[in-house]
């Protein structure tokens, strides 16, 4: 599997920790930055990763910043990401397994590394379980994303 990673400056310490566990696992990694802890802003970053995402460079993005929640909004506003700020391992496979989350969003100001190193092992082990009640939920959020959701709603 091909894990697209990026950071801000608030998360590059462990974007580079990250990146090296995964290759050690036998992850192929696409590292879009930041390459240093020289301040930065999120959306670049998110945008690189949601965009590579898109592209089909791989299966699977993983976004750091201080707390999550930047990169979270960010990455979301792409059609197409569903991006998720996990600070647990539950939130991770979940978010993959009823929600299709395509990109992890971690906080490097919140959790410890080895916490982060078991949410992104969990959350690239994680598989959408095409159930019924899942698939007719991730269909919701396609009609949100395609403006189409008004009808459905009133």
């Amino acid at each position: 599997m091909t894990v697209i990673i990026g950071s801000d400056h608030a998360g590059f310490a462990y974007k580079v920790l990250l990146t090296e566990a995964l290759q050690k696992e036998g992850y192929d990694v696409i590292d879009l930055g930041a390459y240093n802890d020289t301040p930065t802003d999120y959306p670049d970053y998110a945008a690189a990763v949601s965009l590579a995402l898109l592209e089909k460079r791989g299966e699977r993005g993983v976004l750091i910043c201080g707390s999550a929640v930047g990169v979270s909004i960010a990455a979301n506003k792409f059609k197409g990401i569903r991006a998720g700020a996990c600070h647990d391992t539950y939130s991770a496979h979940q978010g993959v397994e009823h929600d299709d989350v395509n990109v992890l969003c971690l906080g490097e100001r919140v959790v410890g590394i080895e916490l982060a190193l078991d949410i992104v092992f969990t959350f690239l082990k994680a598989r959408f379980t095409n159930a019924p009640r899942h698939v007719k939920r991730l269909e919701k959020l396609f009609a949100i994303e395609n403006k189409n959701m008004k009808e459905e709603i009133l």
